[in-house]
């Protein structure tokens, strides 16, 4: 299904006046987004001014925060650069501008397909959509260091906050360390995986999209999971900072373990529309930290300060290479 929309979105975008239009409803979109996003929620100020007032070296933890938002998007164009390089030679800049792009649009276009296209348009080959396969890895695998935390702090969660070990709970950590080892034989076994894909004739339509899975070196995998991970700690490091500055002290198995799994919950969560990051974000957090009793007020101001300058920053920075992307050439191979 996920194959079906991002051609359908690739076609439609190659009519001029339909490419104009749909740049204009997404920077009008975008915008609306913001002023939606900025006046939705209800903060309790004197509660959150109090918080911010009784943390030291306010100043030099907020730039901190700030500083890191392009090394945490700079590791996903490092990503992005290492793997789009088996359909063009891109440098680490126009990697970058790839990846903003795809944000910017990804912010529009539901179920992650505004992503891929944002990035695949960035490309000059003429035969871009084969770089499709390359988008889904690079999701992939960010998908899969998620899941991976996610199953190590669900289980130091649920020895931590004994209220929450059930059958239940016990079941979900053993899928997610089951989905662990098969993220790895996945890996091990994608050369096969693609060359099967090709002999399935429903499959088999798809195949020039992904065909790029099955040419990366162990050595290529590494050094783009390498960098998935890095970003993953860096963001991670951002929430911890957002945690910090609002003065939401707990011990620091316990952040760690419920940053985590904030992650964990925004990345297995369908993004149904653009309107869907904020409220799945929030509610993972006000559950994840519930058993701790802090203030709910202070904890969503805590997402929405990450979410302002992790996402809504770059997204308008991205608007500027939305805008001058090229929209021809999007057939394979």
């Amino acid at each position: 299904m996920q194959g079906n929309a991002f051609g359908l979105a690739l076609i439609l975008l190659q009519n001029k006046k339909i490419a104009f239009w749909a740049k204009l409803g997404v920077l009008v979109g975008l915008l609306a987004y913001v002023a939606y996003a900025t006046t939705r929620q209800p903060f309790d100020f004197s509660v959150i001014g109090q918080a911010l007032a009784r943390t030291e070296n306010l100043f030099w933890w907020a730039l901190l925060l700030i500083v890191l938002t392009p090394v945490n998007w700079g590791f996903e164009a490092l990503k992005w650069q290492i793997l789009v390089q088996r359909v063009e030679q891109v440098s680490f800049r126009d990697a970058y501008r790839g990846v903003l792009a795809g944000l910017a649009l990804g912010m529009a276009i539901p179920t992650g397909i505004g992503d891929t296209v944002g990035r695949v348009l960035s490309l000059q080959t003429q035969r871009r959509a084969n770089s499709v396969g390359a988008a889904l890895v690079s999701g992939g695998m960010q998908f899969y260091v998620a899941i991976a935390m996610g199953a190590i702090a669900w289980s130091s969660h649920l020895l931590h906050v004994p209220t929450r070990d059930s059958s239940t709970a016990r079941a979900l950590a053993v899928g997610l360390w089951v989905l662990t080892g098969l993220g790895v034989l996945l890996a091990l076994s994608r050369r096969s995986l693609v060359r099967w894909s090709g002999h399935w004739r429903f499959v088999s339509r798809f195949s020039p999209y992904w065909a790029v899975a099955g040419q990366y070196t162990g050595t290529e995998l590494a050094a783009a999971f390498g960098a998935a991970t890095l970003r993953y700690f860096t963001f991670s490091g951002q929430f911890l900072i957002v945690l910090h500055l609002y003065g939401l002290s707990l011990p620091m198995p316990d952040l760690l373990a419920g940053v985590a799994l904030v992650f964990l919950v925004k990345t297995i969560t369908p993004a149904f529309n653009w309107l869907s990051d904020l409220g799945v974000r929030e509610a993972a957090a006000l559950w994840v930290f519930e058993p701790y009793a802090l203030p709910a007020p202070v904890l969503v101001a805590s997402t929405l300060t990450l979410w302002v300058v992790n996402i809504l920053a770059p997204v308008l920075v991205g608007l500027v290479s939305v805008w001058h992307l090229r929209l021809t050439g999007t057939r394979p191979a």
